[in-house]
């Protein structure tokens, strides 16, 4: 019977919400959507904490540096209150930066304006040089995120990376921060994020990994989860190349096996089925796109055997 009710409740707010009017790209979208309200999204837990997060988060780079007209926002309102609900009880990651334009103060007033800034995880980053300099640009984040603490605070591509990690370990002593992370987006930079995990105590490391882009595997993501640091990906669809990759192209039909029910899907669960990856952030300011997204956090990963066929997939596109 509580089930029942809480279908019904779901299904209220999901229609509300604008899901049960848009097409999605589902064989059976009412389908997608009831097995996504029946199950709760697959968790990881924060190596540091014993908090956990719901596996798919939200970046906003690009999709959410918009302006203040309705028509801008409208739907990212929907992209918001899509993710908090698909997610309770958990909190999903929503992920900015100083330097993805009005990104930070958008999200701070959705979620303030949606009265639903609690049902998130807010995660953004320092970009600048200088202590006194990234003091004025994290405070400056936390005004535009109407944050008064946030739950996770980046280093952006290790831009003065020593001088913010110092600042970052005494704010969260007070208070100001819950946790502390680094984050670049190049394989370059992973010899040296390397080096800082397994160096220095943080509580996250941000960076890239999907399909084809498995730089990370060599030994990246197993330092992570030796020291103890949750993992973040970003740029899990190669900046959208792999989709352009796939084109006209129907899934595989092992796929079904993993629970697998588009592209993007397939994309993400082969992420998330690393055992050191905590959560991913796709982009997007679509809310067809977010309900897929979201999807990817629920039923079966991919198993050894799996990863195989998809690496081998991957390969040949």
């Amino acid at each position: 019977m509580t089930n029942d009710v809480s279908r019904r409740s779901a299904l209220k707010f999901l229609y509300s919400a604008g899901i049960g009017v848009v097409t999605l790209p589902f064989s059976s979208a009412s389908g997608i959507l009831q097995s996504m309200l029946n199950k709760r999204m697959l968790k990881r837990t924060i190596p540091s904490s014993a908090e956990q997060l719901p596996v798919v988060g939200l970046g906003t780079w690009q999709q959410f540096d918009v302006g203040t007209s309705n028509e801008e926002q409208q739907p990212l309102r929907e992209v918001i209150t899509q993710m908090a609900h698909i997610a309770a009880p958990m909190r999903p990651v929503i992920e900015s930066s100083p330097m993805y334009g009005r990104s930070e103060e958008v999200v701070g007033d959705l979620t303030t304006e949606l009265a639903i800034a609690d049902k998130f995880f807010f995660a953004t980053k320092v970009w600048t040089t200088g202590e006194k300099e990234g003091i004025d640009q994290m405070n400056a984040s936390m005004r535009k995120m109407r944050r008064s603490a946030m739950d996770l605070m980046q280093i952006h591509n290790l831009v003065d990376w020593q001088t913010h990690l110092k600042t970052l370990k005494r704010w969260k002593e007070e208070g100001k921060i819950r946790y502390v992370g680094i984050t670049h987006y190049t394989i370059s930079a992973h010899d040296e994020l390397e080096r800082i995990v397994k160096k220095e105590k943080v509580d996250f490391v941000q960076f890239n990994y999907s399909l084809r882009v498995r730089n990370a595997e060599r030994s990246l993501l197993n330092a992570a989860m030796d020291h103890g640091v949750a993992v973040i990906i970003n740029e899990p669809y190669e900046k959208g190349s792999l989709f352009s990759a796939v084109r006209g192209k129907p899934l595989p039909e092992w796929a079904a096996e993993y629970d697998i029910n588009s592209w993007g899907q397939f994309f993400l669960k082969f992420i998330l089925s690393h055992p050191a990856v905590t959560c991913v952030i796709p982009g997007t300011s679509n809310p067809k796109h977010l309900v897929d997204n979201m999807g990817a956090g629920f039923g079966r990963l991919p198993d050894e055997q799996g990863r195989k066929k998809m690496i081998e997939f991957g390969e040949q596109i």
